[in-house]
């Protein structure tokens, strides 16, 4: 398995941006699909955006779809969450994750996960 650290969080503005970074360290991270997840108080967790291990296959969740960029370094193990355009109902706390399955939306087919990082917007 692989071990993630989120960072990144903090408090910004609506129609503010903020970028989230996930650092992986153990085996083999270039075969993992790589995820970010939200979870607000009192809601079940959301699937946000995807990569793959190549870099050349994103795919978002509705809500953040044209605001939110994946992306992955896999020199330094590290995955990105650029979000821009926030709103207040992206308020949430954000955790990475990686799964063996490429595509994988399920929370259920992501096995590592990291502790989460909130995100507060203001209006």
């Amino acid at each position: 398995q692989v071990q993630l650290v989120e960072s990144g969080g903090g408090l910004v503005q609506a129609g503010g941006s903020l970028r989230l970074s996930c650092a992986a360290s153990g085996r083999s991270f270039m075969s993992y699909t790589m995820g970010w997840f939200r979870q607000r108080p009192g809601e079940k967790r959301e699937f946000v955006a995807g990569i793959g291990w190549n870099s050349g296959s994103t795919y978002y969740g509705h809500s953040v779809e044209g605001r939110f960029t994946i992306s992955r370094d896999n020199a330094h193990l590290t995955t990105y969450l650029q979000m821009n355009s926030l709103k207040a109902e992206d308020t949430a706390v954000y955790s990475c994750a990686a799964s063996t399955t490429w595509g994988a939306r399920d929370q259920a087919a992501f096995a590592s996960w990291g502790q989460g990082t909130q995100v507060t917007v203001s209006t």
